[in-house]
């Protein structure tokens, strides 16, 4: 090994073949903000080439240690388990190679930037008629089992409505957690403002942006008087890529650290006591690299309860051999159920 360094983006994958498009935009944006290293990427499930053969290919070219980044807004089960197990495992599987890994993104004034500048676009085009203080705006958050990153989202929301000066302001999700987008919408045409914005908070599109997207035109057909309006997901936005090349640099300073003291993981959080100290491992076994688009169609019902906190478009259930502790309120109401007897 020539001990050089090199950075690896580790991404979520989808089976929609626009999001990993994106994906790979904004790794190549990544990569030139940090012309001093080799970077490649990879993704977790659901696309290739999965984040092994990234790794492979930045030890093969000489490189002994790796600095990675979770692609990712939050930090869920993803980027606080899945991730780490498959970077773990490939640093104990070859001698002499150290992986680095990076925080998410989280909540940060670079996103929160770049937030403001998707939903001041989307306002740049609408009628001046409507003030700020007859528009709500909805923050819609990809939904986790873990509060952490949904609260993240919450914050996230307040930020944007205190900033910008909206009348009020809600957040929903697009599953697993409560409320989904539909009923949440619905009780936001209730509040009696003329004007909704509804703003997926996320870096990519996939089937849940196109879902959230749907829900907001069968809510808007149900309230002519009122403007639903769709706001752009962050993408790769140039604040975006300066936020993850500056995860990499924390790295390189030593302040680098994975948010741990709100994680259901490491201490008792409401509602989720028993789930401290489960074992880190990846799930995600069964999915690598199976493709996007139509060429392989992963929709086969799965029956169980709990539903995962990504992409899929789909209920995972029968046992592939891996497990995810139940959600404790997987049946409420507004939450995955509803989504589930939705579509």
């Amino acid at each position: 090994m020539s001990g050089k360094t090199g950075v690896m983006v580790c991404g979520h994958g989808s089976r929609d073949v626009e999001a990993v498009k994106e994906f790979e935009s904004v790794a190549k944006g990544i990569a030139e903000r940090l012309p001093q290293f080799e970077v490649d990427s990879g993704f977790l499930e659901f696309a290739t080439p999965v984040i092994r053969d990234g790794l492979d290919r930045l030890r093969e070219s000489g490189h002994s240690r790796i600095l990675a980044v979770p692609g990712m807004l939050f930090a869920a089960g993803h980027a606080k388990n899945d991730i780490p197990s498959v970077l773990n495992a490939y640093q104990a599987q070859h001698d002499g190679l150290t992986i680095d890994y990076a925080r998410e993104l989280g909540v940060d004034l670079k996103l929160l930037k770049a937030a403001r500048d998707r939903i001041e676009g989307a306002l740049a085009g609408l009628d001046d008629s409507v003030p700020l203080t007859e528009t709500v705006l909805v923050v819609v958050g990809r939904g986790a089992s873990d509060p952490d990153a949904n609260s993240n989202v919450s914050k996230v929301t307040r930020m944007l409505w205190e900033g910008m000066g909206f009348a009020w302001a809600e957040t929903c999700y697009s599953g697993v957690t409560f409320p989904l987008v539909e009923p949440g919408l619905e009780h936001v045409a209730r509040l009696g403002y003329k004007r909704v914005l509804v703003f997926p908070y996320f870096l990519f599109t996939g089937v849940l942006v196109k879902r959230i997207y749907h829900y907001t035109d069968v809510v808007a057909e149900r309230h002519p008087d009122i403007e639903f309006v769709k706001v752009p997901y962050l993408n790769d936005h140039p604040q975006v890529l300066d936020a993850f090349a500056e995860r990499v640099q924390e790295i390189l300073d030593g302040t680098n650290n994975m948010n741990c003291q709100l994680c259901k993981y490491r201490e008792q959080f409401i509602g989720f006591e028993d789930e401290v100290g489960l074992r880190q491992e990846s799930h995600h076994h069964h999915v690598e690299g199976i493709g996007t688009g139509d060429a392989h169609d992963h929709s086969h019902d799965h029956s169980h309860d709990h539903h995962h906190d990504h992409d899929h478009g789909h209920d995972h259930g029968h046992d592939h051999g891996h497990h995810h502790h139940p959600y404790p309120h997987a049946d409420h109401p507004l939450g995955p159920v509803t989504m589930k007897e939705s579509d």
